[in-house]
């Protein structure tokens, strides 16, 4: 991992959106029964080994992919780009930042044509590609709709150790912040950035990393988070329920967060809103306001803000952990009694709107 971040001279990928995951699971039947059967991903192919699934509203190959293995982790946090030649822009970019890089033209996974993986200066697995197979897209196909149906790939979750570095490599890289979590001092404890016209395709939340903090799958309305609780309840399933149903201060959005088999955080997200104009303007949040994380004023359980999924790095080993040398925010958000705010006043307005990008 680089501890600065150069800023390179050839030109940036121009990126589309978050596109698939990558995950590793230690057994493969389980998490099927889980993402198939309770959370209804569609599965586009399979085999003894790896399981392609999407949403029903994709037409790319998949959104995710399940790769059995010894070590519960994530392999891969994929990005299409516009062109072909948006991928060989990817790897001349980071190679000249130092970051180890791969190319396969015939595609990592598959599915997925010419495409190189990078270890990026945060220690993140990324992916960049735009050769992909279309199937069938679902979205008119409401006879295979259930309560609770996910339509969207919407963004992932990152743990970096430091927040500010983050936002410049990916401001670099073509993101845009949309909200971010600060206090007085100017510590940043999260980020989000988008590149589709949406709240974000990633965050950058500030603890130990790199580590995978959840990916999100969207659905319609808030009802359909509802229904999956249902079911999940129904089911005697209520275990995997982490944090939620609520709505979310930072991003407007209506949530559910769950954990998979192997303790993956998946979070289930529904109406955030546009942010495509030019001068969108940035909302900073006082890490002291318990409404940015919940908008009900509802705590946060320790366990979100302690647990993530580990990393690989390219040969598939665990990307070791760097310690965040700025203060976390449960620190400011869990004390002694296990959940407790420091809200400054009743009287401040938990967000202020800054400057335009």
């Amino acid at each position: 991992m680089l501890e600065t971040i150069p800023h390179p001279s050839a030109p940036a990928p121009d990126i589309l959106r978050c596109a698939y995951m990558e995950i590793v699971v230690t057994d493969l039947k389980r998490s099927r029964d889980f993402y198939v059967d309770v959370l209804g991903l569609t599965v586009t192919e399979e085999d003894d080994t790896t399981i392609y699934l999407r949403s029903l509203e994709e037409f790319i190959h998949h959104n995710l992919v399940l790769r059995t293995g010894p070590v519960a982790a994530v392999a891969a946090f994929s990005y299409r780009v516009r062109s072909p030649e948006d991928v060989d822009r990817a790897e001349a970019y980071y190679r000249e930042m130092g970051c180890r890089t791969e190319r396969r033209r015939d595609g990592f996974v598959t599915g997925i044509g010419d495409s190189v993986r990078v270890e990026d200066p945060l220690g993140f697995p990324y992916e960049f590609f735009y050769e992909a197979d279309h199937v069938e897209r679902l979205a008119w196909r409401y006879d295979l709709y259930t309560p609770g149906a996910l339509v969207r790939l919407d963004h992932f979750n990152q743990v970096t150790h430091n927040v500010p570095r983050g936002v410049k490599y990916m401001e670099e890289l073509g993101f845009r912040v949309t909200e971010d979590i600060q206090d007085d001092d100017g510590v940043v404890y999260a980020a989000w950035v988008r590149r589709k016209s949406t709240v974000h395709d990633t965050a950058l939340t500030g603890g130990d990393g790199p580590r995978m903090h959840h990916v999100a799958f969207a659905t319609h309305e808030k009802h359909n988070i509802l229904s999956i609780c249902d079911k999940l309840g129904a089911l005697r399933m209520s275990d995997h329920i982490e944090r939620g149903p609520g709505r979310h201060g930072v991003s407007n959005a209506f949530y559910l967060y769950l954990r998979d088999p192997d303790g993956h955080r998946i979070e289930i997200y529904t109406q955030d809103y546009y942010t495509g104009d030019p001068d969108n303007p940035r909302v900073t949040w006082d890490v002291h306001d318990n409404q940015r994380r919940d908008w009900w004023g509802n705590p946060v359980v320790p366990s979100w803000y302690t647990d993530a999924s580990t990393v690989l790095d390219l040969d598939g080993n665990p990307q070791p952990l760097v310690v965040r040398d700025e203060p976390s925010e449960m620190a400011v958000t869990v004390g002694a009694d296990g959940f407790s705010y420091t809200r400054k006043g009743d009287e401040e307005k938990g967000f202020k709107l800054g400057n335009t990008l």
